[in-house]
């Protein structure tokens, strides 16, 4: 499985200390016999050592812990899917957004409403359809025949978790209404900017086995999503629990009835950015990611490398599962743990390669295989 798995027990590992600032080496020169001052006027102060950089502080148990519940309870209506929850969170922890890829019938949709009960957020989905029009996204502008004026009708996308399910159905005039949304995080009706609520995420999903009747998403906008996930089948003793839940009167409507309660909060995830956000990465590690996205803009079999968003977004994601492993500072593993839900969907094959039975999963192995990692 290509998606990193939640981290069960902190980490062993020390946080990796800042190398402490050398203090300044010019030292003032030692008086002579004719310069010595007099013994009635002051010796003038020297100015004070410069200090150390301070050491990063240690990812919060509490926080972490918190997210680790939020797994617990998405597995009491969920089976087999513990790493797509983990990426999940990665998202939500970096304000990015995902589209999530899987045959129909892997709980998909079941997923976003379990993590959005469990983290005690909004949720709401829309069905895109090939009649689906932009504003029933949005929102617009209606009019009120009692006061004879207009007024905003908000649209299904201000919530916290919007679950766009089947995005590929619809055509792309309604896909792209999603893109101020997922990059601005506010939609604009009649010139009037609107902010979404906080926080926000878009989790898209689309059937990959259906052809007929879809429309693709441009490279552009599939760029936007800051990870694709692949859900994969169960496996045969997960699939026999799904059906002994099943068989036991598991209803997927009630989560209530499954024993999903709230584990953590807007507040906590908040806090946990804001500590994500001083996780540190040395000019090493920078380097690294930076060589792994440059190498696949140079990859015979691909027709589009990663670009620099793509980048940045390798970044973010890596400081976001380094502190959810209980460390400070960035390691090269964590870059590769994170390269293909990063990259996957930043890439396109060319046509000959597709033929000859290429994937981009391939492309991404080979890259990570031949990038040398610093030591």
């Amino acid at each position: 499985m290509t998606e990193p798995a939640f981290p069960h027990q902190p980490a062993t590992q020390p946080a990796e200390p800042m190398p402490a600032q050398q203090p300044s080496t010019e030292q003032p020169a030692a008086p002579g016999p004719q310069s010595a001052p007099p013994t009635d006027r002051p010796v003038a102060e020297q100015a004070p050592a410069r200090p150390a950089a301070a050491e990063p502080p240690a990812p919060s148990q509490e926080l972490r812990a918190a997210l680790a519940a939020v797994r617990t309870e998405v597995g009491k209506a969920v089976v087999g899917q513990d790493a797509a929850v983990t990426s999940l969170l990665i998202a939500l922890l970096c304000q990015g957004h995902v589209l999530l890829e899987g045959v129909p019938g892997v709980a998909k949709t079941l997923l976003v409403r379990t993590l959005a009960a469990a983290l005690k957020l909004d949720t709401k989905r829309v069905q895109f359809t090939p009649d689906l029009m932009p504003g029933d996204v949005t929102g617009s502008l209606v009019y009120d025949a009692r006061t004879a004026e207009f007024s905003f009708r908000e649209g299904p996308v201000f919530t916290n978790l919007v679950l766009a399910d089947e995005i590929n159905r619809t055509p792309p005039k309604t896909q792209a209404s999603l893109l101020e949304a997922m990059e601005e995080r506010q939609v604009s009706v009649d010139g009037t900017p609107r902010l979404l609520p906080d926080p926000f995420m878009v989790i898209a999903t689309q059937n990959p086995v259906e052809y007929e009747g879809t429309y693709s998403l441009p490279e552009a906008q599939l760029d936007r999503f800051l990870l694709k996930l692949v859900l994969p089948l169960p496996e045969r003793d997960q699939e026999v629990e799904v059906l002994a839940r099943h068989a036991a009167g598991f209803d997927p409507r009630d989560l209530a009835a499954a024993g999903v309660t709230p584990v953590a909060d807007a507040d906590i995830l908040e806090r946990a950015r804001a500590e994500v956000a001083r996780v540190q990465v040395s000019r090493e590690v920078l380097g690294y990611a930076v060589d792994v996205c440059r190498a696949t803009r140079f990859s015979p079999s691909l027709s589009l490398g990663v670009s620099p968003r793509g980048a940045t977004a390798l970044l973010r994601t890596a400081r976001a599962w380094a502190w959810l492993s209980g460390r400070s500072f960035v390691t090269p593993d964590d870059i590769k743990a994170l390269a293909h839900p990063t990259l996957r969907h930043r890439v396109q094959l060319r046509a000959e390669a597709e033929l000859e039975g290429v994937t981009a999963e391939g492309v991404l192995d080979t890259v990570l295989a031949s990038v040398p990692v610093p030591r």
